[in-house]
């Protein structure tokens, strides 16, 4: 209901007011419309100063914030990310934790130790190299403890799976693919 119809069932109980008439319903009308663009001004400001519910500048002025902003383009998935390098703390380097707050970088990550000083860094569910990785491998490498020797580890086709999906090499030439394509078409 706009606040000008909200204003008039306000009054009308009253019975003062003639509210269809130009002078009481042209004053209700411009103050409700006022009060309407209060309220819309208002819901977008409410809605932009959380993480989980920001949709536009308030996830830009967030990511402002930061040395690095997280590679993610959806607002969904960048609110996410930011919340994720929020949550860095003085406490944030154990296993569990990096694997909290390696999802900062914007794309899903994780790390799995390898050894004393060594882990991997896998990127399930993407095929191939991540977009943008150069820079998530820099806002990774400034989420993990510097004394830590990373790998990347990258999600490719084997040829076992190939045989399985393509039967011949003339099945391959008909998609018309490039390399990339061929070595990340797993599903």
């Amino acid at each position: 209901m706009s606040h000008a119809a909200y204003l008039r069932e306000l009054l009308r109980p009253l019975g003062v007011y003639d509210l269809s008439a130009p002078f009481n319903g042209g004053e209700l009308d411009a103050q409700g419309e006022a009060l309407d663009q209060c309220m819309q001004r208002l819901e977008e400001i409410q809605r932009e100063s959380s993480l989980m519910t920001a949709q536009d500048w308030g996830l830009e002025h967030i990511a402002r914030l930061l040395v690095r902003r997280p590679v993610a383009t959806d607002p969904r998935a960048l609110g996410a990310a930011l919340a994720a390098l929020l949550r860095i703390g003085g406490d944030s380097f154990t296993l569990e934790a990096i694997n909290d707050t390696i999802s900062g970088c914007g794309v899903p990550a994780l790390v799995k130790e390898l050894g004393v000083g060594q882990v991997a860094v896998f990127f399930p569910g993407i095929a191939g190299e991540p977009p943008g990785f150069q820079e998530l491998k820099v806002i990774i490498e400034d989420i993990l403890p510097a004394h830590l020797g990373i790998v990347y580890k990258f999600w490719f086709i084997t040829w076992e799976e190939l045989e399985e999906k393509f039967p011949t090499w003339q099945s391959i030439e008909e998609k018309k693919f490039s390399w990339n394509d061929l070595e990340t078409s797993v599903d």
